[in-house]
C-alpha cells in the first residue's frame, strides 16, 4: 500500500515536471540587424549583433574564415577597414561565429545583389511554367525569371515536420491528419512532390537573387498548434543559417509576435487589418494586404511608409491592377502574373 502510494506521487510529479518543460517558452534566439553585405565599400556596416539579454557583456568575433570582418565596440559588425565585396566576387556566402559571455552564435552573411523590382511570385512562378503552386518547381521558375520574392505557405505534418502547402488538403490527403512521409508522396505536376521547409531553403540558399517570404498558415487545431508552427519555423530558419534570404507574413497576428519575440530582427509584414499604432507598438515591419484595403482607404500607403513599414498588396493578376498599384509606389505586389510585372518594371527602369 505504501510503495503503490509512493508511485502515485512520483508519477504525479514527474508528470508535472513533464508538463511544464513543454510549457515553457522558447527562448529568444541571437540574430543580426543586416544580413547582407553591401558592395564595394570597404570597411562598411552590415549590421549589429543582438543577444537578448546580454547588455554589458561585449561581442566577441570568434570565427571568420575568410578574414573579412570586425566587430566594433558598439557591437556593430562591419567589414575590415581595407575590405570589400566586390561586384564580380564568385563567391556570395560566409559563416562567422561570434560570443558575447558564455553565448555563442553562428551567422552566415550573404553577398547583396538581392534584386528590388517589387515583384513577388504567389506561391512561385507557376502560371507560365511547368510546375505547380508551392512547389520546387515553381521556386526555381520565379528565381529564373528574376523576382524579388517567391511567397509560399507552411502547415506541420501530424508527426511534425513544417511542409509546404497552402491548403488544408492536398489530393485527399491532409496535412495535420497525415506524416510528412505520406505528405511527400502526393505527386505534384513536373515530378515534383509537396516539399518541406528545409528543401525550400536548401534550393533558396544557392543563389542570392530572390529571398523567401514565408507565409505561416492558421492551424484548424487551434493558436496552439499555430504557434508550435512558428517555433519550429522559426528554429528551422536560424538553424539553417537562412535569415538572409527570408521573410514573414501571416493573418495570425499571434504568430507574427511570437516571431518577434524569438527574433527582435525579423522582417514581418501583417496580412489581416490592424491599425497602423498597433503594427508600431508590437514591432511589425510592413503591411500586407489585399487590394480591397488600399481601395476604401486611399491614405493607408502614404500613412504606413510614413511611420516606416513597407507596403505590399495581394494578390494582383490582371494587367490593369498591376500598373495601377505599380504607379501608387506600394514596395511590393504579390502577383500570380509576375511576367507582366517584371516587364512594366523593366520598362519603366
Amino acid at each position: 500500500m505504501i510503495f503503490s502510494q509512493i508511485t502515485v506521487v512520483l508519477l504525479f510529479c514527474l508528470s508535472g515536471f513533464f508538463l511544464n518543460a513543454e510549457a515553457q517558452e522558447t527562448e529568444p534566439l541571437p540574430c543580426l540587424t543586416n544580413y547582407r553585405i553591401p558592395l564595394n565599400n570597404k570597411g562598411v556596416l552590415i549590421g549589429k549583433v543582438v543577444f537578448p539579454g546580454q547588455k554589458e557583456d561585449p561581442v566577441v568575433l570568434l570565427k571568420d574564415t575568410a578574414k573579412l570582418f570586425r566587430i566594433d565596440k558598439t557591437g556593430s559588425l562591419r567589414l575590415r577597414k581595407h575590405k570589400q565585396i566586390k561586384t564580380y566576387s564568385p563567391v556570395f556566402r560566409y559563416g562567422i561565429t561570434v560570443c558575447a559571455g558564455e553565448e555563442i552564435a553562428e551567422f552566415e552573411l550573404v553577398k547583396d545583389e538581392f534584386i528590388h523590382n517589387g515583384v513577388i511570385a504567389h506561391r512561385g512562378a507557376w502560371a507560365h511554367h511547368p510546375g505547380s503552386q508551392n512547389s520546387l518547381s515553381s521556386l526555381k521558375s520565379a528565381i529564373r525569371i528574376g523576382c524579388e520574392g517567391s511567397e509560399f505557405d507552411v502547415r506541420l505534418s501530424s508527426d511534425g515536420e513544417v511542409i509546404i502547402s497552402h491548403d488544408a488538403s492536398i489530393k485527399g490527403v491532409f496535412m495535420e491528419k497525415s506524416s510528412a512521409a505520406k505528405i511527400q508522396k502526393v505527386p505534384l505536376e513536373n515530378g515534383d512532390f509537396v516539399p518541406t521547409l528545409k528543401q525550400y531553403i536548401i534550393e533558396c540558399r544557392k543563389q542570392n537573387k530572390t529571398n523567401l517570404v514565408l507565409e505561416i498558415k492558421e492551424s484548424d487545431l487551434g493558436i496552439e498548434r499555430t504557434i508550435e508552427l512558428t517555433d519550429k519555423v522559426v528554429a528551422i530558419v536560424h538553424k539553417m543559417k537562412a535569415q538572409g534570404w527570408v521573410e514573414y507574413i501571416s493573418f495570425s497576428y499571434e504568430s507574427l509576435k511570437e516571431i518577434r519575440r524569438l527574433d527582435a530582427t525579423a522582417e514581418l509584414a501583417v496580412l489581416s487589418e490592424n491599425t497602423i499604432k498597433q503594427l508600431i507598438s508590437d514591432g511589425m515591419s510592413g503591411i500586407d494586404y489585399n487590394t480591397g484595403c488600399f481601395f476604401k482607404d486611399k491614405s493607408l500607403i502614404e500613412r504606413a511608409h510614413k511611420v516606416g513599414l513597407s507596403v505590399n498588396v495581394w494578390t494582383i493578376t490582371s494587367p490593369k491592377d498591376i500598373y495601377f498599384f505599380y504607379t501608387q509606389k506600394v514596395d511590393k505586389i504579390t502577383t500570380n502574373e509576375p511576367e507582366t510585372l517584371i516587364c512594366l518594371y523593366r520598362s519603366k527602369n
